[in-house]
């Protein structure tokens, strides 16, 4: 769950970890098991393993970084979680080589899909992790977040080229290889079978407002949590949000 002396995670985090969250409670009442087994591809560091392992889940996290795996295994032991996470070096694009198929209750798959080749393969490969029935949490780096950030520090023509680009880039020295709207993600999700169950803007709001302000008004911080949830589920906003988050289901 979002660290509350980390006031700039808790906006980065909190409208994907409230509906990961849901949807883990609920396959636990459909299960019957407390405890579900749960796949982080790209999960780093654990950001979101750590926690759910300290809502008892056993969770598997994938990443092809030694140093990002090192600091998970760090991060597990000072939680006291290390008996339910486990680290794995590997990747998306080749997940069979280090765990299972249909293994899992959930997989996550979060900031995974900019980075690699083949986008399509990342997604079926996280579907078929699943168990029947198992949720599928995608987040991806949003276009429209993209080309308004850059609008806004004047750099138009950059904004422009972003908007034109099929990768959405906005140039040579953009570091994300590339970004999706709501439509390509879910027609990515929709294309392995799994039934898209919510899409969520994610940061529509937090990396425009200054953190200043955040981080010094009184009640600032919580009122921006609680407008960014308001605007996550809204249509209206994906277009713009700095990352789009997509919850699906795998159906029997």
């Amino acid at each position: 769950m979002p660290d509350p002396m980390r006031p700039r995670a808790s906006l980065r985090t909190a409208v994907v970890w409230e509906v990961l969250k849901d949807a883990l409670d609920r396959r636990v009442k459909a299960t019957g098991r407390e405890a579900l087994d749960v796949l982080d591809t790209g999960g780093g560091s654990g950001n979101f393993a750590v926690p759910l392992a300290r809502l008892g889940h056993r969770v598997t996290v994938v990443d092809p970084s030694p140093n990002a795996l090192f600091a998970l295994e760090r991060r597990a032991a000072e939680a006291e979680v290390a008996d339910r996470v486990q680290g794995v070096q590997g990747d998306v694009l080749g997940l069979f080589d280090v765990v299972e198929r249909g293994g899992y209750d959930a997989v996550l798959c979060h900031g995974v899909l900019e980075y690699v080749e083949d986008p399509a393969e990342g997604v079926r490969n996280a579907v078929d992790a699943l168990r029947s029935e198992g949720a599928l949490s995608l987040l991806a780096a949003g276009l429209g977040g993209a080309v308004l950030a850059r609008a806004l520090a004047g750099h138009f023509t950059e904004a422009r080229r972003a908007l034109g680009d099929p990768a959405g880039r906005w140039g040579d020295g953009d570091p994300v290889p590339r970004r999706f709207t709501a439509e390509q993600l879910t027609a990515l999700v929709a294309a392995t079978g799994v039934e898209v169950g919510a899409v969520h803007g994610v940061r529509v709001f937090a990396d425009l407002v200054p953190g200043v302000l955040v981080d010094t008004e009184p009640g600032a911080l919580d009122a921006l949590l609680k407008l960014e949830a308001a605007a996550a589920e809204l249509p209206a906003f994906h277009s713009v949000a700095t990352q789009l988050h997509v919850l699906g289901e795998k159906r029997a």
